[in-house]
């Protein structure tokens, strides 16, 4: 495999554990990480708040424009083999995005990536789908049918 698409293979995985972190609870990803002995790590940006501005389209294709502000946390984590992970997220639960940096760090790595795929983002992943569906499905169950009937002739 070339260097370009195993870069590209990297940066999926991570895109995907991020999106999946993301929505987890910090709770959740700690309780995973415990099961970890985790390797020296520091902190290269301690977590912190923001806002960002949040821009949207009229129709989803009209010009862009800006609709509001929304709180945001991030952080940054390097390990020691070299390793430097983001976290960002949304609210403002610095925590979570020190745990979202670390796993994004233990990804990368070696030794860890693979066993951090398989004991935290994968149960995780299940965790996120099982709740979404659940929703889903009880977003169903209240869904109403409309439909109009013509009397008479026009």
């Amino acid at each position: 495999m070339d260097l370009v698409t195993q870069q590209d293979n990297q940066q999926a995985q991570r895109q995907a554990a991020m999106a999946v972190l993301a929505h987890a609870e910090a709770g959740e990803i700690a309780a995973r990480l415990r099961n970890f002995a985790l390797p020296a790590h520091q902190d290269l940006r301690v977590p912190e708040n923001g806002l960002v501005m949040l821009r949207g389209r009229v129709g989803g294709d009209g010009a862009p424009f800006n609709l509001g502000e929304a709180t945001v946390s991030r952080a940054a984590v390097r390990l020691a083999s070299g390793e430097v992970g983001f976290g960002y997220t949304l609210g403002r639960d610095g925590e979570k995005a020190r745990l979202i940096a670390l796993c994004d760090a233990l990804v990368q790595s070696r030794d860890f990536g693979g066993p951090v795929e398989r004991d935290v983002i994968a149960p995780l992943r299940e965790q996120l789908m099982l709740r979404r569906n659940r929703t889903a499905a009880e977003t169903a169950a209240t869904k109403v049918d409309f439909y109009t009937m013509v009397r008479g002739e026009g």
